[in-house]
């Protein structure tokens, strides 16, 4: 309980006469935290602390670096802002060294304002000069962490932006044949051979860039800490990010291994508009980077760029890219699926070059002004359509069947037949591409007649299905015939079960490895069951430990 002898001098209490001031403190939450240790998170709802004693750092994430943009010492206050204007928390709040803190909730603090409104006036006109600040900070330009050099058709160029916009790493790019290089590129003068080239933050030049080393440059983690884990999940999409959320929360030592970027590929979904929770939609991306600071906040670790290359099952140990071996106590595979491939002339040669696997809003300034064609019918199509559609001049849904309702959510057809850019080619498919340097034009056949109409494009998206990519994985881990893993009773069924107990929900034919999400063998492929699924198999992990513990001590 905090007394009188506790409070340092608090100008924005000091109308208060003392005696009320020590009654209303004995009322209020009494917070004492560890350095590092955090008061309240970006997103929080309202509250009001007092610094006591110790000091409290003030972070935001902007353009995905979590800047420190504040400190409060004893006798200054935090949470003005949303306590003056109903808002949730604009920033964080760290503890830099131990502190001890006094927290006031909305409702003691409405109680306090109504019965000594000057507290209100000074907690509100200091709130005014916070929101100058926070306004100051989002409208300061970005800071750019990274400058590349590269043609524009450059394949791994694309795949390079498409990194950094996933991991949410501020960047710019020149053309090689721009006319203005000169001015924006800030690196030496550089042969075509040594693109793409980056210029990072600290000065330093890349030339012939790969991912991974543009990884390892600009901060992102791709070697785990440690050499062994408690649960290791093989996947950063939204059911390995769950069960990191999890895993991490409930006390378990967790590794997250992602072979590209945290999110999967809900992550290039524009607009998920049924998702619990998010009442007008939210993108793939902002859900992505929701889970992935969360994950890390609560002491997960994700390790981007590094794929899981082999696992031996009696032991679980775990093979890198690499050649790192990781040693975990469980595993769960999250991996997800892969677009299938489209079987048309030109297509391998275009690829990257206006033809791309998905979509990301990284393409958006490539396909302004343009007709573009996006194959698929099903609600990753959907999204896609509707926020290409912002930009492209046209855009046309490529269909093979006879609808579109079959395959997609209704809401995302009823906003499809609303835009008027957005077309739908029924029973077509595309026969061929064409281009010299890029994507110019395609094929579109009419299954039902065998018309052939070349149509000029100037980007395609495929969307045309996904398989799992489970080659990698042991024979003992058994899986259905189109490679998905199979867990439960599937397994049981299956006379590939070997323990003396029955397989857990999500487990695998291997005791303590477990699966979740799309790579599952299950007919329900939504990012709210990968969610779900990837939540529930840390509480299986946890009955899987306890029993590994209790036959080791047996």
């Amino acid at each position: 309980m905090i007394t009188a002898a506790d409070l340092p001098v608090i100008p924005v209490f000091s109308s208060l006469p003392p005696d009320d001031l020590a009654r209303f403190a004995q009322t209020c939450g009494d917070v004492r935290l560890g350095s590092g240790e955090y008061a309240a998170h970006e997103g929080d709802e309202r509250s009001l602390f007092v610094v006591l004693t110790g000091s409290v750092e003030v972070t935001k994430v902007v353009d995905g670096i979590e800047r420190v943009i504040g400190k409060r010492v004893p006798g200054q206050i935090f949470g003005e802002v949303p306590i003056t204007f109903g808002t949730p928390y604009q920033g964080s709040y760290r503890a830099s060294e131990p502190v001890r803190l006094m927290h006031v909730s909305a409702r003691q603090f409405h109680a306090l304002a109504a019965a000594f409104p000057q507290v209100l006036t000074e907690v509100a006109a200091l709130a005014a000069q916070r929101i100058g600040g926070l306004q100051g900070i989002a409208t300061s330009p970005p800071r750019m962490r990274a400058l590349m050099l590269a043609h524009e058709d450059d394949e791994r160029a694309r795949q390079l932006r498409t990194f950094l916009g996933r991991n949410q790493i501020s960047h710019d790019w020149v053309r090689a044949d721009a006319p203005d290089r000169a001015a924006r590129w800030t690196g030496p003068a550089l042969p075509d051979e040594q693109l793409p080239a980056l210029v990072c933050d600290d000065g330093s030049l890349l030339v012939r860039a790969d991912i991974r080393g543009v990884a390892e440059r600009l901060g992102v983690q791709t070697r785990p800490h440690a050499v062994e884990y408690d649960t290791v999940i093989v996947g950063g999409g939204p059911g390995g990010l769950a069960a990191a959320v999890y895993g991490a929360s409930e006390g378990l030592r967790t590794l997250v291994i992602e072979r590209e970027a945290p999110g999967g590929q809900a992550e290039t979904s524009s607009r998920i508009e049924n998702y619990l929770g998010f009442p007008t939609g939210v993108s793939g991306d902002e859900l992505a980077r929701r889970a992935l600071q969360q994950a890390r906040r609560l002491g997960a670790e994700v390790i981007a760029t590094r794929a899981a290359v082999a696992i031996d099952p009696e032991s679980k140990t775990i093979t890198l890219d690499g050649g790192d071996a990781l040693q975990a106590r469980s595993i769960i595979l999250a991996t997800g699926v892969s677009w299938r491939r489209l079987s048309a002339q030109g297509f391998d040669r275009l690829l990257g070059k206006g033809v791309f696997y998905g979509a990301s809003r990284g393409e958006a300034d490539a396909t302004q002004g343009q007709d573009i064609h996006l194959i698929g019918a099903g609600n990753s199509a959907g999204q896609a359509a509707m926020f290409f559609a912002n930009h492209a001049r046209s855009v046309t849904l490529v269909v093979r069947g006879e609808s579109i309702e079959k395959s997609m959510s209704q809401y995302l057809v009823d906003q499809i037949r609303g835009k008027s850019n957005i077309q739908i080619a029924l029973h077509s498919e595309v026969q061929a591409l064409h281009g010299d340097k890029r994507l110019e034009a395609i094929d579109m056949i009419d299954r039902r007649s065998g018309a052939v109409h070349r149509l000029a494009s100037g980007a395609l998206f495929v969307f045309i299905g996904a398989d799992a990519e489970t080659e990698w994985l042991p024979k003992a881990i058994q899986r259905d015939e189109r490679g998905y893993v199979r867990t439960g009773e599937a397994v049981a069924r299956s006379g590939h079960w070997a323990a003396q107990r029955d397989p857990y929900l999500l487990e695998t034919s291997v005791p303590g490895i477990f699966a979740c999400g799309d790579v599952r063998s299950s007919p329900v492929k939504r990012v709210a069951a990968a969610v779900g699924e990837g939540s529930m198999a840390i509480a299986f992990v946890h009955q899987y430990l306890a029993q590994a513990r209790r036959a080791a001590g047996s």
